[in-house]
């Protein structure tokens, strides 16, 4: 029997079955190489050892650190100020709040989840209070949440510059900021019509010039985090690995010695959280390395794209058919699984249209990422719904307005290089 056929149908089994992500893929591999008997089943071993051997994975737990670690000080508050002022004038002035401090957020944490966390526990009740229907307050928390893992750092840029080799992860953080700050403009606009049309409240925001100085430089240093890592990156000072050590540093000496609201029991919360969190996605990388191995084995990509250009060699209908793809697998599973076990298989075919590497990277994310405010599985709308005590029915349908707005996005990106593309270039990172 062919290997690539035998991957399939444990694949699908296993992933059926309900085991864990990580023990299916483990499975897949070891099943099929017993049936297929051609390779030793040790070959698993070496190449789960090869797997999470690889230097730029250490950028994720650190990521993972310093968004943890800025949770705990005020900064969120600071940054809540900040786009009161921006923001805070106009009619749903709450919802572009959100939207807004998600997309500050963003440079700051890197997670969709802990922005709907951080930034709902505050915001969702602020918004109930203020006369917002609390499923529209859910929804748009969870949707702005999906802001955070494109805008750098990206642990999603960082999972799939060390999976595919030859995409660069800071041109893929480069190219990530402009779709990002599309997110974010995508869905002020949904909020700014749907507040019209629901008459939500003229917030009236005082504030002294005083106040509002004594603020942007009270939260300065908070703010100069990404210029740090990316600024340090984009300008060839240090990798994103080592960005991600220097962000660490960084974030603890302001808690500690500028908020002086950190302490060492924080710090100790802080990296248990981080390492729960990253072990679950490296044991993860831990099992995709032999999988992908197994799957070039098989020649499945190979066969795979041939058979899809056999079909068509029209690059925008193929763009048009994986965005499709991924926006449905987004609707049911977690973006770092699509990143992981899927990347592979498609990047040849995306490679054979001629399709630029940091573009198609870029976009791959993004539709993953998506699927984090998606119905039915969309995890973001389960933490906004928890927090806003909103069934997650009601929330689901609330979201949708913000979903269409962001799937348009996808689809731009996908057609458009040049909106992915245009930081890169400015910065000689593509031709």
């Amino acid at each position: 029997m062919e290997l690539g056929i035998v991957i399939f149908l444990f694949l699908v089994v296993f992933f059926l079955s309900g085991l864990p992500i990580f023990f299916a893929l483990g499975m897949t591999v070891a099943a099929s190489l017993i049936v297929w008997g051609q390779v030793p089943v040790t070959v698993l071993f070496q190449q789960t050892m090869q797997g999470i051997d690889i230097f730029s994975l250490l950028a994720i737990p650190m990521f993972i650190l310093m968004g943890e670690i800025m949770t705990k000080t005020q900064v969120v508050d600071d940054i809540l100020f900040i786009c009161n002022v921006l923001v805070g004038r106009i009619r749903g002035a709450l919802g572009h709040v959100n939207i807004v401090a998600s997309m500050f957020f963003a440079g700051i944490s890197g997670s969709a989840l802990a922005d709907t966390a951080t930034l709902g526990a505050v915001l969702i009740p602020a918004m109930k209070k203020s006369g917002y229907d609390a499923e529209f307050s859910v929804a748009v928390t969870a949707a702005s949440s999906v802001i955070g893992p494109i805008i750098p750092p990206s642990i999603g840029f960082v999972l799939y510059g060390a999976l595919i080799s030859g995409v660069s992860i800071s041109g893929l953080f480069a190219g990530g900021i402009l779709p990002g700050i599309l997110l974010g403009v995508s869905l002020m606009i949904v909020t700014a019509v749907l507040s019209h049309k629901r008459k939500y409240p003229v917030a009236v925001f005082t504030f002294t010039r005083r106040e509002f100085y004594r603020t942007l430089l009270h939260a300065a240093p908070a703010l100069f985090l990404p210029v740090i890592v990316l600024g340090g990156i984009l300008g060839g000072v240090f990798t994103p690995t080592e960005s991600a050590a220097v962000a660490v540093v960084y974030t603890i000496l302001l808690g500690f010695f500028y908020y002086r609201n950190f302490t060492v029991r924080d710090l100790v919360t802080c990296v248990h959280r981080s390492m729960l969190t990253s072990a679950a996605v490296l044991v993860i990388i831990a099992m995709v390395q032999p999988f992908g191995w197994l799957v070039a084995l098989g020649q499945v990509p190979q066969t795979l794209s041939g058979f899809v250009l056999s079909l068509s060699q029209d690059r925008m209908l193929i763009m048009a058919v994986l965005t499709v793809i991924l926006l449905m697998l987004g609707a049911v599973m977690d973006a770092n699984i699509i990143v992981l076990v899927f990347a592979p298989i498609f990047v040849p075919i995306a490679m054979n249209l001629g399709v630029d590497p940091i573009h198609f990277g870029v976009f791959y994310v993004l539709a993953a990422i998506v699927g984090l405010a998606t119905p039915p599985y969309g995890m973001c709308i389960f933490v906004a719904a928890a927090i806003g005590d909103v069934p997650v029915s009601r929330a689901m349908k609330a979201i949708l307005p913000f979903v269409l707005a962001e799937i348009v996005v996808v689809f731009m990106v996908a057609f458009i290089p040049g909106i992915t593309l245009f930081i890169p270039r400015l910065l000689g990172m593509v031709q």
